[in-house]
């Protein structure tokens, strides 16, 4: 017991800024003292790098509504299939970017579990950078559809790793608020896709099709997060899962001087470590208490992504369909895309604040009444405003989402898990781009937002009725 009080002591005289943390090094411990870091600069740098990756992430996966038009306006696509399958079609482009999602996610979420968070952040970056550069020289329909499938298994890969990544650096007092703002820097990228595809998409700059433009430019751009990304050390807790004792304290160690240097007094005492889940495998995604929460997320998963991308990837396409010209469109798109940085900005306030699950229901409600009444309507007043509240209560459910299912796994198997159960939000965008597609021609605009209504209503349901409460818990003791 002396030689342990003696190594303690030993420690804190090594590291100053340490003076009164505990000595103990095990999962628990590097657990404990992450979430009692104070909020300061180098905290929040960290979390605004991982949110610029987010944000040319979102560029990539959210273009393809906006440079639809133009698609089928080059001949390459047509706004409509000719059977619920058709593979020239705008639905096929699509369905394409999310079976590339799906499998991104499903089979590779693995990656980040076993070879860390920092690696695969920067390597999956790459991949679908490289992919859809080559996509943007594609002249034909299946040449299209083939590289933005390559290019949405590395994205789908990077939605997962970003997500684990921000869950496991910020402390439990600040995982809402870092989700929100990491959130609000991702969707930033909503209005500038949009902005940047109603100045290019109508036109073809130095005789280049003006959609070829929004691709290159997303991809040159995100090559910069590549250079920034040395910045961003490993997970702690990733480490310490993997029995890299010393290697998470050394890099808990550097942030922590960083973080008390800032904060300017010694910094509070860890809490009381929570028990560590015992190692976790795959199958005990199918066990208590996970299993109701796998099974709940598969549910929402399928169904949430009706609502979401029901509306921003067909809104121009829906505004054409009620006879708005493509500029017009685009130029009503890109006032409604203003609003996407805004859901999770006003979230921030009420990020830690409010049960997730609550937020969820209470958002997924108002994308009904909105989207019914978006439906009936034709004036630019009433069309703008409402795509306004559609993006904010989308918006502030992805955000909330993103922090809730990061919370309902342990360390282990954290991004195989939400990896699992997000893949199925791309299967079902697979199917119900096709859907809408179908609804679309056969039932207008109505039947759409209906259609995208009856989802919603049962995200409500599983939420409301499974989802478990986790505000202000650490993830050791949700994991329990």
């Amino acid at each position: 017991m002396a030689m342990m009080e003696g190594a303690s002591q030993l420690r804190a005289a090594d590291h100053p800024a340490l003076a009164g943390t505990a000595s103990a090094v095990d999962t628990g411990a590097i657990s404990a003292r992450l979430d009692r870091l104070p909020a300061t600069r180098a905290v929040w740098k960290l979390i605004v790098l991982l949110s610029l990756g987010f944000f040319f992430e979102l560029y990539d996966l959210l273009f393809t509504g906006y440079v639809a038009p133009g698609l089928v306006k080059s001949g390459i696509l047509t706004s409509t299939t000719s059977g619920l399958f058709g593979t020239s079609g705008v639905a096929s482009f699509i369905a394409a970017l999310f079976c590339g999602l799906f499998l991104g996610t499903v089979a590779c979420g693995f990656l980040a579990d076993r070879f860390g968070r920092r690696a695969i952040f920067t390597w999956s970056l790459l991949w679908y950078v490289a992919a859809n550069t080559v996509m943007a020289f594609q002249d034909t329909a299946s040449g299209l559809n083939f590289w933005r499938f390559v290019s949405g298994m590395g994205i789908g890969v990077e939605l997962v790793t970003i997500g684990t990544y921000m869950s496991e650096l910020a402390p439990k007092h600040l995982r809402g608020r870092a989700f929100a703002i990491c959130q609000t820097l991702g969707f930033s990228a909503v209005p500038v896709v949009a902005f940047l595809s109603y100045l290019l998409v109508p036109n073809a700059p130095f005789g280049v099709d003006g959609w070829r433009w929004v691709v290159l430019l997303g991809g040159i751009s995100a090559l910069f997060i590549w250079y920034f990304r040395r910045n961003l050390p490993e997970s702690p807790r990733w480490l310490a899962s993997k029995g890299r004792i010393r290697e998470a304290d050394e890099v808990l160690s550097r942030l922590e001087e960083k973080v008390a240097s800032e904060y300017g007094q010694p910094l509070p005492e860890p809490g009381p470590s929570d028990p560590v889940p015992r190692k976790a495998g795959f199958a005990d995604m199918w066990k208590p208490p996970y299993r109701k929460r796998t099974v709940m997320l598969i549910i929402f998963h399928i169904l949430q992504t009706v609502g979401f991308y029901g509306f921003a990837n067909w809104v121009p396409t829906l505004l054409v369909k009620q006879g708005i010209t493509v500029t017009s469109s685009l130029l009503y798109t890109t006032v409604i895309g203003l609003a996407a940085p805004l859901g999770p900005l006003l979230g921030y306030w009420i990020a830690d604040r409010f049960e997730r699950k609550h937020v969820i229901v209470c958002m997924a409600a108002l994308n009904i009444v909105s989207g019914l009444l978006f439906s009936q309507v034709a004036s630019a007043v009433a069309i703008v405003t409402l795509g306004v509240l559609l993006t904010l209560a989308g918006n502030i459910i992805s955000f909330t989402y993103h922090t809730y299912q990061q919370e309902l796994y342990p360390t282990a198997i954290r991004a195989r898990a939400v990896g699992f159960v997000y893949s199925w939000s791309r299967l079902s965008a697979v199917f119900s781009s096709f859907v809408i597609a179908f609804t679309l021609k056969e039932f207008g605009v109505t039947g759409v937002f209906v259609f995208i209504a009856g989802a919603m209503t049962l995200v409500i349901v599983a939420i409301g009725l499974m989802g478990p409460r986790t505000l202000g818990k650490s993830l050791e003791s949700i994991s329990h």
